[in-house]
């Protein structure tokens, strides 16, 4: 398997997310490439292939299908970049997360992997004096197999990954409709929990689910659209209302996981895990809060 990994002049961090801009880094990007033969189960990989605008992002902010993110984009090179998405490329291109490699302690260049590939589209622009608010959607993980440029933004050349299906159609539909209750019965918690003003939106896990499950028609080839049951096991992967930080950190490795894991029931099994911890989380919440509320 090729490992794909960025190098940079020196350590610079390239991020993004609800009202957060990217920083400007002026320092241009090499790419160097090595291999690894240690054997893993593969993904499943189809022969289309697409080349599209690439965005990358720090390890703590990896974007899974059927989520929906914010950002503020107001650099020339992002604007030029959101152009040739809207205007050329259908309104997709791929979120991916650089993780830090190592860095040489002789030259202070950080060495970054491409990781964790995720094909968006763009569902709304919103513009604004300054730049302009971009809210885009997770359609499903793809592998960068080769850059093609570096400026004014980056572009490559991206393939869909998909779920290996060793499991038989009802396994997968009895666990689906497991997780589908389960993640109703959060939601309607989630209702009645009254979370701060400056908490994250109650509805982020119903808006994934309602979306994986009424995928839109896309404009994108059909390879890159991941089965019903495998968009639904990212579904339950969305932050509930009032969380933490350290809820929030659980949520993040929770989220790198689930885009390593190659089997859609293991991620399910994973995700209805994770999804009753958070119900029984809730629930100790309301009561706190109804005990509160008697005072």
């Amino acid at each position: 398997m090729m490992n794909v990994s960025l190098s940079f002049c020196q350590p610079s961090t390239l991020c993004t997310s609800k009202r957060q801009s990217l920083p400007s880094t002026s320092t241009p990007i090499l790419f160097s490439f090595s291999h690894s033969h240690k054997k893993r189960r593969r993904f499943v990989t189809c022969a289309s292939s697409s080349e599209l605008p690439l965005l990358p992002f720090p390890i703590d902010q990896v974007l899974v299908p059927s989520e929906t993110k914010t950002l503020h984009l107001y650099e020339a090179r992002y604007l030029a970049l959101l152009e040739e998405s809207l205007f050329k490329k259908n309104k997709f291109f791929v979120h991916f997360v650089l993780d830090p490699i190592a860095i040489n302690d002789t030259s202070g260049e950080a060495s970054f992997a491409a990781r964790y590939g995720c094909l968006v589209a763009i569902e709304k622009v919103e513009q604004l004096e300054i730049g302009a608010l971009v809210s885009i959607r997770g359609i499903g993980r793809v592998k960068i197999l080769k850059f093609q440029q570096a400026e004014p933004y980056l572009t490559g050349v991206v393939i869909p990954l998909l779920d290996n299906i060793p499991h038989s159609d009802t396994e997968l539909s009895s666990k689906v409709l497991k997780i589908k209750e389960a993640l109703r019965s959060l939601n309607s918690l989630e209702i009645k929990l009254k979370a701060p003003q400056e908490a994250l939106l109650q509805t982020l896990t119903a808006n994934s689910l309602r979306w994986s499950e009424n995928t839109p028609a896309l404009d994108c080839d059909n390879s890159f659209i991941p089965p019903l049951a495998e968009l639904v096991s990212f579904s339950a992967l969305q932050p509930v209302s009032g969380s933490s930080e350290s809820e929030l950190l659980k949520l993040q490795k929770k989220k790198l996981r689930a885009m390593d894991i190659k089997d859609t029931l293991d991620r399910l099994e994973d995700s209805i895990g994770y999804v009753q911890d958070n119900i029984s989380l809730v629930a100790a919440k309301l009561a706190i809060q109804s005990l509160d509320s008697r005072l």
